[in-house]
């Protein structure tokens, strides 16, 4: 295997955090592109990774960067953003692709890696709804890419049981809107392997993998085996259609967003699929509901 320079958008991220190390233990270069380096976002990067500090929206300053790169791994992305326009998710996932594939161009650089969602360009949701332009934009690009559509990723400090476990923690009953709404999580070192994998895969030039685990959970089934695995005695109650919306509504304005109308539109759409690209790139994946004490690192005493 040939030793690569890869370049990585996004690499002081929960993603990245697990992608950057895992390519380096190939033998590969990794320069991680970031807007500001702060004492915390440094230690979590191995010491064998370079970092440049600029503005991922800069194409001329992006394109120094790729000079000499084989590969670009495009990470960037919000869960929430500022009000509920659009212009955030637009900014963020459209503005930075279209940046990254004019620096490639200039550069020279082929070979693109992006992070899309399962059901990117699909439904109301702005956040899906950007992803589905970025993803036109990739394929239209000219570029050698490839597109990773993972459902709700997993692991420890995620934004799914680690959020929930906070929540918990403040409440004996938790409201949840669209309960019924089905995930597949996804392991986030599974979805670092699948990176791994696909820059040294020509094969994997052109294609999009939908990367999930192999348990379909309802949201409130999430909700619930958080409380569990910490002890806790929680109810669980499953809002009807308008108080989860009024729920949303309220989140909207709350810091942090725990909830927010974007993600209410989102979870109109199930994250699952039925065609996993982990096999694919032979990754056995990975049961998440056997990580949980992983994932929101218990040291093994319950917490009622």
């Amino acid at each position: 295997m040939s030793r690569q320079h890869v370049v990585v958008l996004g690499g002081t991220g929960f993603v990245g955090r697990h992608l950057v190390p895992r390519v380096l233990r190939d033998g590969h270069r990794v320069t991680v592109v970031t807007r500001g380096l702060t004492a915390d976002t440094r230690a979590a990067l191995s010491r064998e990774a370079s970092v440049r500090e600029g503005d991922v929206h800069d194409a001329a300053f992006l394109a120094n960067v790729f000079e000499d790169a084989d590969a670009v791994v495009n990470l960037t992305g919000i869960l929430n953003e500022k009000g509920d326009r659009g212009d955030g998710f637009e900014r963020v996932f459209v503005g930075v692709t279209e940046t990254v594939i004019a620096a490639m161009k200039a550069s020279g650089t082929k070979r693109l890696l992006e992070m899309s969602a399962l059901n990117a360009g699909h439904g109301e949701s702005h956040y899906l709804q950007s992803r589905g332009r970025a993803e036109a934009k990739v394929r239209g690009s000219g570029l050698e890419w490839t597109i990773f559509r993972p459902s709700v990723i997993a692991g420890p400090g995620d934004g799914l049981f680690c959020r929930f476990d906070k929540l918990l923690g403040a409440a004996p009953v938790l409201p949840v809107a669209r309960g019924h709404a089905r995930f597949q999580p996804v392991w986030v070192e599974d979805v670092a392997e699948a990176y791994a994998r696909a820059l040294t895969d020509a094969g994997s030039i052109g294609q999009v993998y939908e990367l999930v685990g192999p348990d379909v959970l309802t949201l409130a089934e999430i909700v619930r085996l958080t409380a569990q695995a910490r002890g806790r005695h929680r109810t669980v109650l499953a809002l009807s259609e308008r108080l989860g919306r009024w729920q949303a509504e309220i989140g909207e304005h709350l810091p942090g967003k725990p909830i927010s109308r974007d993600n209410w539109r989102a979870l109109a759409l199930d994250s699952t699929s039925q065609d996993n690209g982990l096999p694919k790139l032979g990754i056995t994946p990975t049961r998440v509901t056997d990580r949980l004490r992983e994932i929101l690192r218990l040291d093994g005493a319950p917490d009622a």
